[in-house]
């Protein structure tokens, strides 16, 4: 049995499979809000089979790490956590300094890069995940990282606004190309801000390695921002367990190697 934890900045997502490799069978699965996660012993993981392994990433912070890794104390295992490295699962890590890439921009990248790799030739890619906040980030063919985007998520944008501007204070709105109001403008303005980001993207990379990038994007308000984005897209929820099933197989390899 293996556990796979995605700790985002609002929620915990966590998926329970029945072996650690991509493609295994997913047995069940769940997400909680950070508010509720001292609950997930006596709750959601109560009557869960123990996991031989535990693998995640978390964007959190400590703290919040750490009450995770309590509820992890009703198995007698203990967790790993993903820090992005200079090279991993096949991907290399462009950032100026590498372990101060988020984990969960590197965890997707890894499992974005399975994908592709699945599917047929290698091909550069475009891995964007819409959540608390946005990313952008750009992968060549060879697997290498070479930079990306972070913007505000929807949420951020529209509290920053209110704070910052009088009057501000209006129900949300809809997505239309001309808002005639400041509720739709409000809605609009940040949508188009985030798809403006991934079709620009977009042009970088294929201006850069001469090839149309697949683009593969996630997160919790993925499914929002998909009637808004111009250039061809997969939608896919599961990409960051990918990417932690991926880095578990390949750590496995790496020990029997030794």
């Amino acid at each position: 049995m293996f556990l796979a934890i995605d700790i985002g900045n609002t929620r915990l997502k966590w998926a329970q499979y029945e072996a650690a490799h991509p493609g295994a069978r997913l047995l069940a699965h769940g997400a909680a809000f950070l508010e509720t996660i001292d609950h997930l012993a006596d709750g959601e993981w109560k009557d869960l089979p123990a996991p031989t392994a535990v693998l995640g990433c978390c964007v959190a912070g400590e703290p919040v790490r750490h009450r995770v890794e309590e509820q992890l104390e009703l198995w007698d295992v203990s967790p790993s956590w993903v820090i992005a490295s200079a090279e991993e699962a096949g991907v290399t890590n462009g950032y100026e300094h590498p372990t101060r890439l988020g984990a969960d921009r590197w965890v997707a990248m890894v499992g974005a890069r399975w994908r592709l790799l699945n599917e047929g030739p290698a091909r550069p890619a475009l891995v964007v995940m819409i959540g608390t906040a946005v990313t952008v980030d750009a992968i060549d063919a060879s697997g290498r990282f070479l930079g990306g985007f972070i913007l505000p998520g929807h949420g951020i944008m529209l509290r920053a606004l209110e704070s910052g501007t009088a009057g501000l204070h209006v129900p949300t709105g809809d997505v239309c190309d001309f808002p005639a109001n400041t509720s739709d403008a409000l809605t609009s303005g940040g949508t188009y801000a985030i798809a403006g980001a991934i079709e620009r993207m977009y042009r970088n990379i294929l201006r850069h390695c001469g090839t149309e990038p697949v683009c593969i994007m996630t997160g919790g308000a993925g499914w929002k921002m998909a009637p808004y984005v111009t250039v061809p897209f997969q939608l896919v929820e599961s990409l960051i367990f990918d990417g932690l099933l991926r880095i578990a197989e390949q750590r496995v390899i790496e020990r029997v190697r030794r």
